[in-house]
């Protein structure tokens, strides 16, 4: 069954939060590929900022959030020195922030039809391409984007307060023909 797509609304804060918890908590369990902490990031602010500049989309089964991401036009300073194929007028081009799927429902096309569903709004407000960065340890997501013809476009350190969460790598999907 594929998932609805749609932005999220304050109404989804809660089920957002909890989103983030949990998958925050699993990733302390196991391998956290994403280096994320839980309430540091991501989390109820994350969310919040997302919805109110309508920006997060969510992915629901059965009215159960199970996946989520945020499509910007902001990427971070770094994103300078990334070789890009395309130009860097943000205006048209998203980033992709905040890409996260509920442990519960992993391995089971949310974070695909999340992806797919970014190409096709892309598409749609005829941006030119679609943009992220994943720590360069998170080799499951890696192989997600790359799966979904994004290209690697560069490995740069985001500045973060974390050492060891230094080195990003870059992707980019072009959507122009």
């Amino acid at each position: 069954m594929e998932p609805i797509i749609r932005k999220g609304t304050l109404k989804d804060l809660d089920a957002l939060e909890n989103l983030y918890d949990a998958l925050n908590d699993a990733l302390e369990q196991g391998v956290n590929h994403p280096g994320w902490k839980k309430g540091i990031y991501p989390a109820r602010d994350t969310a919040l900022q997302g919805i109110l500049t309508q920006t997060l989309f969510v992915a629901c089964l059965e009215d159960e959030i199970l996946g989520t991401l945020i499509l910007s036009h902001d990427p971070e300073p770094a994103y300078g020195e990334g070789l890009w194929d395309n130009a860097q007028d943000y205006e048209k081009i998203f980033v992709i922030h905040t890409f996260a799927v509920h442990p519960k429902a992993q391995q089971q096309g949310i974070g695909r039809a999340l992806l797919r569903f970014a190409v096709e709004e892309g598409k749609r407000r005829q941006m030119r391409s679609l943009r992220l960065d994943v720590w360069e340890k998170n080799l499951p997501a890696m192989a997600l984007y790359e799966s979904e013809g994004f290209l690697p476009c560069g490995l740069v350190d985001l500045g973060l307060p974390y050492p060891h969460l230094k080195w990003f790598r870059l992707y980019e999907r072009i959507l122009t023909d």
